[in-house]
């Protein structure tokens, strides 16, 4: 495995040691968390590709709070709570949908598509109502190279920011171009956010735990940090796999013209800071979430999308790569479980981060900045209270 070697800061002792178990499973430090970033972290609904027509709309259920994202009449892509603003009732259930009015199921207090009050049942009930008061809240929303954002606070950097190191490399990639290959799949998990970021960008877990990245890759899995931005990568290799999922995706995957020839059979990852990673492959691009719900609960959200192509291999490599993320999704589902158990247990006190795991490092780091309490040993006792 090829990485960035951290170089070790002498004026934190904490450096070079991972985080305290009790933080992983710690409602008061969750609290915390939300608070000091999980608020204001970006939050990826969908791609604009899916919300082609007015009325479209896409979901996202966040830290409590369900934002909804659609297109006007107008062709502007907009945000909202999705909350009247009557009596607080949803306005709409599911992951998506299509409607030029949003009516309230409640009161029928209604919307349009740009979030404007336009219609309010007994009307001669509500003297003095101004309706330009009581239009939908509007939700932040970012656009990078079509997919959506949300932000529920202000305080975190753009994605555009993130990512600004790394545009050269996305840009071949085409994203804008980019369509929906499946369908949004939601994984409640057991586990606090962070067992499953840090499993995200654990480096040295891949030959120990996942045989088949090891067989595609070899020893080619290479990370680094940046400020924002954890990055891996893995070159397929030419040697034929023994598996024959992995066999055949060596064989048929096709060539990527618009790629550099760099590029053309490298797996690519991306994870941005705290909670959503693009992983980039030749013939697709998908996204994953690691939504908190609680200390110990939390969704893993994921779609695949790829560029319009019809050849037989394309769609049979496609196919291959679900099946060995399958596999891989599987084989990590049981490692950090296992994690998730030990962060309980008095007798885990925080072990040292080798040199080469530099994204873990990194991940540490920034949590002891944003919540000074992550340094300690144990749970501050106004987290009793």
């Amino acid at each position: 495995m090829a990485t960035l070697h951290a170089v070790p800061d002498a004026a934190d002792p904490l450096e070079g040691v991972s985080l305290p178990g009790w933080l992983y499973h710690d409602e008061g430090f969750f609290a915390a968390e939300r608070r000091a970033f999980l608020r204001a972290a970006p939050q990826i609904v969908c791609h604009e590709s899916e919300i082609p027509n007015a009325g479209d709309w896409r979901s996202l259920e966040y830290l409590g709070e369900s934002v909804i994202v659609i297109r006007g009449d107008d062709g502007a892509v907009r945000a909202f709570a999705n909350v009247c603003r009557h009596r607080g009732s949803r306005l709409v259930d599911g992951n998506s949908g299509c409607a030029r009015r949003l009516t309230c199921p409640y009161h029928a207090w209604s919307y349009a598509t740009d979030g404007r009050l336009v219609g309010v049942p007994d009307r001669a009930q509500y003297p003095g109502l101004d309706p330009n008061r009581f239009g939908l809240v509007p939700v932040a929303l970012e656009r990078w190279l079509g997919f959506l954002f949300v932000t529920l606070e202000p305080g975190a950097p753009s994605i555009i920011g993130m990512m600004a190191p790394y545009a050269d490399e996305v840009a071949p990639y085409r994203f804008e171009e980019l369509r929906a290959i499946g369908r949004v799949t939601l994984r409640p998990r057991v586990l606090n956010w962070k067992t499953i970021a840090d499993n995200y960008s654990d480096g040295l877990h891949i030959p120990v735990g996942h045989p088949g990245l090891t067989r595609l890759f070899g020893r080619s899995y290479a990370i680094e940090a940046s400020e924002h931005v954890d990055r891996m990568e893995g070159e397929l290799r030419d040697t034929p796999s023994r598996n024959p999922s992995e066999r055949a995706y060596q064989q048929l995957l096709p060539e990527a013209r618009h790629l550099p020839p760099s590029h053309r059979r490298k797996w690519l990852y991306y994870k941005l800071f705290p909670n959503v990673a693009f992983d980039i492959y030749p013939d697709q691009v998908d996204f994953m979430q690691f939504l908190p719900v609680s200390a110990t609960e939390t969704v893993i959200r994921e779609i695949s999308y790829a560029l319009p192509d019809e050849r037989r291999e394309m769609r049979a490599a496609r196919y291959l790569n679900w099946r060995i993320n399958r596999r891989v999704n599987a084989e990590d589902t049981t490692l950090i479980a296992r994690v998730q158990e030990g962060m309980r247990s008095p007798s885990y006190v925080p072990g040292p981060l080798g040199t080469s795991e530099v994204c873990l490092r990194s991940f540490a780091t920034k949590l002891r900045r944003l919540v000074p309490e992550a340094r300690l040993d144990q749970p501050p006792e106004r987290y009793a209270n």
